[in-house]
């Protein structure tokens, strides 16, 4: 059995680590009665730990908001985490460079030397490229982190690629950063179907709503919903083309942002993108040094074929 002092620091990882344990989950985890717990908590509780408790036969404990921050507990990975995302400081979160170096300095200054040589060795070979984009109030990605864990519904504006003005109800499941882009996929209540929004397009600040039951989706195809909302939603046109290559050779030379790539067989697969501009698009479907085909829009057919002239007038200009 775990010390009391070790019992105690599990207790806040655990609690930490989920919005809402019930008593007997905790007992269970730490190998100890339900009156252990409820004392544990109790000592958590003197140490300054905001320890909200339900009472009842389904009741149980939340790590709530304090008047201070206490201290928190990471683990070894996490830490590393946390110090270079510092670092490098938050894409496109604008106004928090000096913060960002504060706490950096105070992460630091305790970490173990194995960790602090983990950490300066990603950092001596990274090159930091600073992106053009749109910057994020760190205050709203705060909120809508907080709805995707309380699960909560938000309610929010939306301005969308041509500059509609829409209002939304979702159900938040995940942030992704990408660049200088922060998105957020969640479900639509209106349109019942996951949708891809750009938090830089969302007007004010959103409201929370009611609780909701998360639905069932993986990590990998809530990555598979982003790729494919940043890769033709909101775009005014959107192509599928039929590439003569692997696709293992095609993800080197396409972004995940750019294009959504579907294997047909060993030799081909349909790659399926948007874009603003159809005369751009034939000229970045050249730039790939592969054959292709232009399934959709016919529009995009004509400007390949424009552009094809005009290589061919060039050629025979050249000799």
């Amino acid at each position: 059995m775990l010390s009391s002092s070790a019992r105690l620091l599990r207790l806040l990882s655990l609690l930490q680590s989920r919005r809402d344990w019930g008593g007997g989950e905790l007992a269970d985890r730490l190998g100890v009665t339900p009156r252990t717990v409820r004392r544990d908590v109790g000592r958590l509780r003197d140490l300054g730990y905001p320890v909200l408790a339900s009472p009842g036969t389904a009741g149980g404990y939340r790590l709530g908001a304090g008047a201070a921050l206490p201290p928190l507990l990471l683990d070894d990975d996490e830490a590393v985490a946390v110090a270079i995302g510092l670092r490098v400081q938050t894409g496109g979160v604008t106004g928090i460079e000096e913060t960002s170096l504060r706490a950096l300095a105070k992460l630091e200054q305790v970490l173990p030397a194995r960790l602090r040589h983990r950490v300066n060795a990603l950092h001596s070979v990274t090159v930091p490229l600073a992106p053009a984009g749109t910057g994020v109030d760190p205050g709203l990605l705060s909120l809508i982190a907080g709805a995707c864990r309380a699960q909560e519904r938000l309610l929010f504006g939306y301005r969308s690629h041509d500059g509609a003005a829409t209002r939304r109800t979702v159900e938040p499941h995940r942030l992704v950063a990408t660049g200088r882009r922060w998105y957020l996929l969640a479900w639509d209540v209106t349109r019942r179907d996951w949708r891809t929004f750009r938090v830089d397009r969302i007007d004010g600040r959103p409201t929370t709503g009611t609780r909701f039951v998360p639905r069932d989706l993986s990590d990998e195809d809530a990555a598979e919903l982003v790729r494919r909302g940043m890769a033709s939603a909101g775009y005014p046109h959107r192509a599928r083309v039929r590439l003569h290559a692997p696709i293992e050779v095609l993800r080197e030379r396409v972004s995940p942002g750019a294009a959504v790539l579907e294997p047909l067989d060993d030799a081909t697969c349909i790659m399926i993108a948007g874009g603003t501009d159809l005369g751009w698009m034939a000229v970045w479907l050249a730039t790939f040094g592969v054959d292709f085909e232009v399934l959709d829009p016919p529009e995009l057919q004509a400007e390949v074929r424009v552009l094809a002239e005009r290589m061919d007038r060039a050629a025979r200009a050249a000799g």
